[in-house]
């Protein structure tokens, strides 16, 4: 295929990751095949796509900071646990078979949906911003966990997310906002790792990232928009697609 033909699929991929990101999560699970069916080996390709993830997350950050939907206090709380994570994960060298892999993330998917299928935010949103002792040791860890993961692999993280944010109270809208800034900051420590050990390849990293930011400016305001209980059913809507291609990718 021609140079610029991958660079204008790169670019409309980029707008559906962005858009899919921003209302759900696992845009990854569609950019890193394709960056690796465009000739990337698959540890460039991770790299890579944590360029088009801070630009898509950086557009989205500032929409809902403008919308002012973000929980601040808990968003900078996270984010010091979440940091330390990012760092150990992308410097985790383990070989995790991807068939492996592919059943973990599918199974973390599901658990995921069945959540937000439950949705316990509409049980616990009263004290949503009232986390106290161990509610904040718990909501520290399960960020840790969230950091290690962006940093090794990144794809799937926003459905993880957004069951940390359901079980700390959130909304959908507030927990998005949550997701798109903690992963800004956590991929901007797994980026800088990748670039030192020259796994990144720039055209294409910004070439789909341009088209994450575009995706991420309509999402986060459809996000705003539409409400908890449309991006509920956005989510489970994906989730499941997204479940059931890794799960059967798996058997082969």
């Amino acid at each position: 295929m021609p140079e610029l033909l991958k660079l204008a699929a790169l670019f409309v991929v980029g707008l559906a990751v962005g858009f899919i990101n921003i209302l759900a999560g696992g845009g990854s699970l569609l950019s890193l095949p394709v960056l690796i069916y465009f000739g990337l080996p698959t540890a460039v390709a991770n790299g890579t796509n944590r360029i088009a993830i801070i630009m898509q997350n950086l557009t989205g950050s500032f929409r809902f900071y403008k919308f002012k939907v973000i929980p601040w206090r808990l968003a900078i709380f996270a984010a010091i646990t979440g940091i330390i994570g990012a760092a150990i994960g992308a410097n985790f060298a383990v070989d995790v078979p991807d068939a492996v892999f592919k059943r973990l993330l599918g199974g973390v998917m599901i658990f995921v949906l069945i959540i937000i299928a439950l949705d316990p935010s509409k049980h616990i949103l009263a004290r949503s911003q009232n986390l106290q002792g161990w509610g904040k040791v718990w909501f520290a860890l399960a960020f840790l966990g969230v950091g290690f993961w962006v940093g090794f692999i990144q794809a799937g993280v926003g459905f993880i997310v957004i069951t940390v944010g359901l079980f700390a109270g959130f909304d959908l809208i507030k927990t998005n906002a949550l997701k798109i800034l903690l992963i800004f900051f956590f991929t901007i420590i797994a980026l800088a790792i990748f670039i030192w050990h020259g796994q990144v390849d720039y055209t294409y990293g910004f070439t789909m990232g341009i088209g994450n930011s575009i995706g991420a400016w309509w999402g986060s305001k459809a996000a705003v928009k539409k409400g908890h209980r449309w991006i509920r059913g956005f989510v489970l809507l994906m989730g499941a697609i997204f479940a059931i291609k890794l799960l059967v990718d798996s058997l082969h």
